[in-house]
């Protein structure tokens, strides 16, 4: 058995027994995930204590309804649209706010990884959301066209056209020597 099948079937095999009721293969299942759930809440919502919520109110709707997960691969997908869900809730609740600080939602500032390129993040920050979205979910999370359409209940046209949108005021924004 080679070792990326051999991953796989582990993988299946935790979210088996989450939907079992194994609450450590639960726990497991969302600290392989943690980062990539922070990236995409980070990628949609500004401010830290809002991704802070969504993470939170994401992790209860999952450990709640995990037992309703129809194909156990798609793990991870069904995890990323309840975020996207719980982000864009806290959107329309904050709609009407306004921050005294406008700093004060700026990803770049808050959070640091191996991403040390701020232009980028910077030019990232400035696309519309669902551009900022779907740059997330494909570069950052590695997520094919095909389960970002399954995520954001979009056709893959659609997303190949929003990704190719998003090149292009990135490559805009970031001017042709980058």
């Amino acid at each position: 058995m080679e070792l990326i099948s051999f991953s796989k079937y582990r993988k299946k095999t935790k979210v088996y027994k989450a939907k079992k009721g194994d609450n450590e293969a639960f726990l497991a299942l969302i600290d392989e995930n943690r980062l990539n759930i922070y990236r995409v809440a980070r990628g949609i919502l500004k401010n830290e204590e809002d991704i802070k919520d969504a993470i939170q109110n994401t992790l209860i709707k999952a450990f709640q309804n995990v037992r309703t997960l129809k194909k156990d691969e798609y793990f991870k997908t069904w995890l990323i649209r309840i975020l996207i869900n719980e982000c864009n809730q806290i959107l329309r609740k904050n709609k009407g706010n306004m921050f005294l600080d406008e700093n004060v939602g700026d990803v770049g500032e808050q959070y640091t990884d191996d991403y040390k390129n701020m232009d980028l993040v910077r030019a990232i920050n400035l696309l519309d959301e669902e551009l900022r979205i779907l740059i997330t979910l494909f570069y950052f999370e590695d997520i094919s066209v095909k389960d970002i359409s399954k995520i954001l209940n979009i056709s893959q046209g659609t997303v190949k056209s929003r990704l190719s949108r998003a090149r292009s005021k990135l490559k805009e924004t970031l001017g042709e020597d980058y």
